[in-house]
């Protein structure tokens, strides 16, 4: 089975997501009409038959025949579960009701989106990200002076709209909704020392990367030599580790799961899509120097020393 799964195909990857998608929106609409409470939290007061008119077929079959690999299902179900995802988080936030709906539509869409990707270009277009601001270049040459600048501009644009403008929305979002869950003091206790062990981690490797790399973390000023000194000697991606754990820890201190997933889900996003890239760039640029690193030095949690007797 494991073999199984290593050789399926970008586009089986994305056909086996709306089959599953299929089955999981007949199953939902089964528990919409035997549970009033299932109608409630995921529709609210809206017409459960009339909504069941138009979904059940651009919905749930619209999924099975994208997983068929029908491309004009793909396109109508991508586009009806991205329309109705977005009417229902403006249904959600007017009026306080079904947040469960609006939640589990804005998943399906996102997967929808990615599983459409997929079967339509027959692999996964990490390429996409590089492009405009973000394709790699190297940094200028330039006094390190000059690098910590703009390396401190990068953090605080960073900082500005992934830990504190889109948690912000994520937590209005989860209060108007009804999702909200209290958190216990501890936790959001224990989330500020996170934040300050990750928010100095993110700091030394900003300065190494600038001081030691010549260059910055965004790719559009990479830096021009390979740094392994600093944090970079215990993980490969020390700004990665600490910028996830920011923001999950943002999460913790504001009381809200759902910016501790959204963290979560970044860090699933960067590992799968831009980490290879980078990587694959660091490769090409430093050959056996990164090679060697790479083999040396973990991703993400630091490896246990070797003793030798």
């Amino acid at each position: 089975m494991g073999e199984l799964w290593r050789r399926m195909s970008p586009r089986s990857w994305g056909r086996l997501f709306f089959g599953a998608q299929a089955l999981a929106g007949a199953a939902w609409w089964i528990a919409v009409f035997v549970w009033p409470g299932i109608r409630t939290a995921t529709l609210g007061s809206l017409d459960a038959p009339l909504v069941a008119l138009l979904d059940i077929p651009l919905f749930v079959l619209g999924s099975a025949l994208a997983a068929a690999g029908l491309r004009a299902a793909v396109w109508s179900t991508t586009g009806w579960t991205t329309l109705v995802a977005a009417g229902m988080a403006l249904y959600a936030t007017v009026t306080g009701a079904a947040g469960w709906g609006a939640l589990l539509m804005a998943a399906a869409a996102l997967g929808s989106i990615g599983a459409a990707v997929l079967v339509l270009t027959g692999r996964v277009p990490s390429e996409w990200l590089l492009r405009g601001p973000f394709r790699f270049r190297l940094a200028a040459t330039a006094r390190p002076v000059a690098h910590l600048s703009r390396t401190a501009v990068q953090i605080l644009v960073f900082s500005a709209v992934f830990l504190v403008a889109l948690p912000a929305v994520i937590v209005v979002a989860e209060h108007r909704w009804g999702l909200h869950v209290p958190f216990p003091v501890a936790v959001r206790i224990a989330g500020a020392v996170l934040f300050a062990l990750a928010f100095a981690l993110s700091m030394w490797s900003a300065a190494s990367m600038s001081v030691q790399g010549e260059g910055t973390p965004l790719p559009s000023a990479m830096p021009r030599r390979l740094v392994v000194a600093g944090p970079y000697r215990f993980v490969r991606n020390p700004m990665a580790v600490g910028g996830i754990a920011q923001g999950v820890a943002v999460g913790l201190m504001a009381g809200s799961w759902l910016v501790v997933l959204y963290a979560l889900c970044g860090s699933l996003v960067w590992n799968a899509l831009v980490r290879p890239l980078e990587e694959a760039d660091l490769e090409a640029r430093f050959g056996a120097d990164f090679r060697a690193y790479r083999d040396r030095v973990a991703c993400w949690i630091p490896r246990r020393p070797r003793i030798t007797v």
